[in-house]
């Protein structure tokens, strides 16, 4: 036995001798459960799994966001910097999205995102990232403030940071200096990476053996489906996947696995991808990684024979359903992708009570 494998039986709380039956009662587990509706984990950072969890608590009530700690800049590293805590701009960003949409819910999420403006230390700091940090200062614990957060915005669902310490992110740049574009180095930093003119070639996370927060690890390995993506590839997406009882979980977790491509490809980290080429370099990072279903926009896959094969190295079938907004942005529509997803629930998972 790895010794990775022996700290994810850790992290359930079992000896291996017991990982089959898993535990006799576990905690919201699927012996004594289950209620009408999928248990459902997003996995990633930012504006793409705002997106997706906004999509995603309309069509279930049991729902956990698993966010990527690895931002370094505005208000979150300048906060990161000052205090030595976790960046709180993604966390802050997937509690927003699952404010419901009752002004209880609309107003929470407008005051959370608002951002001061001055001439002084304030600017541009997000009420929510003071919010959440405050409250990891009081009470010395991750998970429950933003449990508490999460209470106190009545948000529907849960947010989980998938580690416990402030990450970086490094890349391996081909080009970073466009006088010299065939030298490939190590650039430093989410926010130096998300901006590269070159072409990243990998990336991976400092410490490189980061601990997966154990609730995370827990959510998913209890879930009946684990979504990943859409997101910044590299900087919000991948990082999941380099964490390595995350990543443990995701190989090892009973449920079905869905990736949501982005909707184009986004300056700097993809410029000129294909979505099959966001495949390829996930599967370079994730050589064991299975997934279930690829879900794509059906006006973004130019070539979908290309996109099947790419998926079937995974084990996975394609979906292409209309997912953006009609305002011709390449920002996805919550409605559309609920619905996007509700189908692949339906017509791929097992059947459940839920169905």
């Amino acid at each position: 036995m790895t010794g990775r494998t022996s700290r994810l039986s850790r992290l359930r709380g079992v000896t291996p001798e017991g990982r089959g039956g898993r535990l006799a009662e576990p905690r919201g587990g699927r012996a004594r459960r289950r209620g009408a509706q999928p248990k459902v984990v997003a996995l990633g950072g930012g504006m793409g799994l705002s997106a997706s969890l906004a999509a995603l608590r309309r069509i279930t009530g049991d729902l956990t966001a698993v966010v990527t700690v690895a931002d370094d800049g505005g208000s979150s590293g300048r906060l990161r910097d000052e205090l030595g805590v976790l960046p709180p701009g993604d966390l802050r960003k997937a509690l927003a999205a699952l404010c419901g949409d009752d002004e209880w819910g609309q107003t929470w999420a407008r005051v959370i995102q608002h951002r001061f403006q001055s001439q002084g230390e304030l600017h541009e700091h997000a009420v929510g990232n003071l919010l959440i940090v405050a409250l990891w200062e009081q009470l010395g614990d991750h998970v429950q403030a933003l449990d508490l957060v999460g209470k106190l915005l009545g948000a529907q669902g849960r947010v989980l940071p998938m580690s416990a310490v402030p990450l970086e992110l490094q890349a391996l740049v081909k080009g970073h200096d466009p006088d010299r574009p065939e030298e490939i180095e190590t650039v430093c930093g989410q926010a130096t990476v998300a901006l590269t003119p070159g072409e990243v070639q990998s990336v991976h996370l400092v410490p490189n053996d980061p601990p997966a927060v154990p609730e995370a690890v827990e959510a998913v390995l209890d879930a009946d489906w684990v979504v990943l993506g859409p997101g910044s590839w590299f900087s919000s997406v991948i990082p999941h996947l380099l964490v390595p009882e995350l990543l443990d979980a995701l190989m090892e977790t009973k449920a079905r696995r869905v990736l949501s491509l982005n909707l184009a490809p986004q300056p700097g980290e993809t410029e000129g991808f294909s979505p099959q080429r966001h495949l390829e370099v996930l599967g370079r990072h994730a050589p064991k990684l299975a997934l279930d279903v690829v879900l794509a926009d059906e006006a973004a896959v130019p070539d979908r024979d290309s996109l099947t094969d790419a998926a079937r190295r995974f084990g996975a079938a394609v979906e292409l359903a209309p997912v953006a907004r009609r305002d011709g942005t390449p920002r996805h529509d919550p409605e559309l992708l609920a619905a996007a997803y509700d189908r692949i629930f339906r017509m791929h998972g097992r059947i459940g009570p839920w169905r």
